[in-house]
């Protein structure tokens, strides 16, 4: 006898079929009470951003194409590119020397600290009491910038220490702050010796995430100390590198505390900087439009600097 019975008429689905059931309607809107709970506990987190971050960085594109002395929002004219084009114009200042300092600047300041990092990072990997040194290496890091520059715009001062130190070795006194041609690498000197510590501590994480059985084979071939820091350490070492080069290069792009207190841009525009050219603009000149728009070229070269980075790290076999 044929059971003609169909899987409806015995209340069982056919194989296969996906029956939407009580069970079903109920784990969906408990996903939709959990994603409702998780938005709330966002909510402060976002709007914190909203009004710190997006509000204001739609004002200063708005900005960017306006002319507006500061004080009344009526007043705001809107101009278009004209402050864009202002920046390049015949006889502007932003390309040179202010943005050229600003690049020299964030440059010299990559090259010393990534150079005295590494070496210290590595004597500091073969020390005892490493914790220690990596305290007294990242104590200028905790100190306020216009402590550390005030204290090396004495020691650079005629009398100070550096030029009594040269004095003692029987060399003239240089005027490292008031000389157009010093001023520049005197105070990349400073940024650098302050940021040493914490490049210091990424490399120092990085050194002791490499594994001891590299060095143990290198050992048993021979390896010099040369050849093992140029084939294993500072390969193994790229990803902390990359780290330290992007963070540093990008403080040096936006520096601006640090020259303020030790040559106010000075003498002449010889230290003047983009960052600090764009406080001039908006708060000495009234001048929010250009100073706006110089903001905005200043991102774009901090994010094509840091895509090169990225690009010439991953040639070499890095993924970052």
């Amino acid at each position: 006898m044929v059971n003609t019975l169909t899987p409806a008429a015995t209340g069982r689905a056919a194989p296969g079929t996906r029956v939407a059931g009580p069970a079903v309607n109920g784990s969906s809107r408990t996903h939709r009470r959990q994603a409702v709970v998780a938005y709330l506990f966002l909510a402060p987190t976002l709007l914190f951003f909203a009004v710190f971050l997006i509000l204001p960085l739609g004002f200063a594109l708005m900005l960017s194409m306006s002319r507006w002395a500061g004080f009344d929002l009526g007043d705001i004219e809107q101009v278009a590119g004209e402050n864009f084009a202002g920046l390049f114009a015949d006889g502007s200042t932003f390309l040179a020397p202010i943005l050229t300092n600003t690049l020299l600047f964030a440059l010299g300041t990559v090259v010393l600290a990534l150079a005295g990092s590494v070496v210290v990072a590595t004597c500091i990997d073969n020390l005892r009491f490493q914790g220690l040194w990596r305290t007294l290496y990242f104590l200028p890091i905790v100190t306020t910038v216009v402590a550390v520059g005030n204290v090396w715009k004495y020691m650079y001062e005629p009398g100070g220490l550096v030029n009594g130190t040269l004095n003692a070795l029987g060399l003239g006194s240089v005027a490292f702050l008031q000389d157009p041609d010093t001023a520049l690498p005197s105070v990349v000197v400073v940024q650098a010796w302050a940021s040493v510590g914490s490049a210091i501590l990424v490399l120092t994480a990085g050194l002791k995430s490499i594994p001891e059985s590299y060095y143990e084979a290198a050992a048993l071939d021979g390896a010099g100390p040369v050849t093992v820091f140029r084939k294993i350490t500072l390969p193994l070492l790229r990803p902390s590198l990359l780290l330290v080069c992007i963070t540093q290069l990008i403080s040096g792009l936006q520096s601006f505390a640090l020259i303020t207190v030790m040559t106010k841009g000075g003498p002449g525009d010889a230290t003047n900087v983009a960052a600090l050219e764009m406080y001039r603009q908006a708060f000495s000149y009234g001048r929010w439009g250009p100073a706006s728009a110089a903001a905005f070229v200043l991102f774009v070269v901090v994010l094509m600097v840091t895509l090169a980075q990225l690009w010439i790290f991953r040639r070499k076999g890095e993924d970052a």
